[in-house]
């Protein structure tokens, strides 16, 4: 019964008897006399055994492991269509987070907008006398420019891509 679990998880596993022996640090004919009933390994082998089968050793000392068999067809569709199903919410979750950062974005620079009405660019009476004060009044009215010509766009394409993410029913 160990002989044929031996070879059995051996076999499913990929590996060849001496792929096995170099993983133990045994001969090739050590692991053929194991799997032919003609030795038995110790007590310490067997948990290294186990170690490399990623199995326990109440696999290889007990039931006979039936020999794996190469998935048939339609056991490979089905696998595909699980990791299908799985990659297709993945994007759904993916899509609805960018839906939901692109409303964000929108009120954010709705909210940026308002708050330049009504702030009605305070530094135009600033005294640019002082060179400090005349240098963050330029690059206050610089950011200011630039919003104002930018975020109509950016506002315009974050609107068209909650149209574009939004969920259809």
């Amino acid at each position: 019964m160990l002989s044929e679990n031996i070879k059995n998880i051996r076999k499913s596993k990929g590996l060849s008897q001496q792929e096995l022996a170099v993983k133990l640090n045994v001969v090739r004919q050590t692991v053929s006399k194991w799997e032919q009933g003609l030795s038995v390994p110790d007590a310490d082998m067997l948990i290294s055994l186990s170690k490399a089968f990623e199995t326990p050793v109440s696999t290889l000392l007990g039931e006979t492991v039936a020999e794996a068999e190469p998935d048939s067809l339609k056991a490979i569709s089905e696998k595909l269509e699980v990791i299908n199903l799985q990659m297709a919410q993945r994007k759904t979750v993916r899509i609805k987070i960018l839906h939901w950062l692109l409303i964000l974005a929108s009120f954010a620079i709705i909210a940026a907008f308002v708050s330049l009405f009504f702030l009605k660019s305070p530094y135009l009476g600033w005294d640019y006398s002082d060179p400090e004060t005349a240098v963050l009044g330029v690059l206050a009215h610089a950011v200011e420019w630039a919003f104002v010509r930018i975020a109509p766009l950016l506002l315009l394409g974050t609107i068209m891509g909650i149209f574009v993410t939004r969920k259809r029913t």
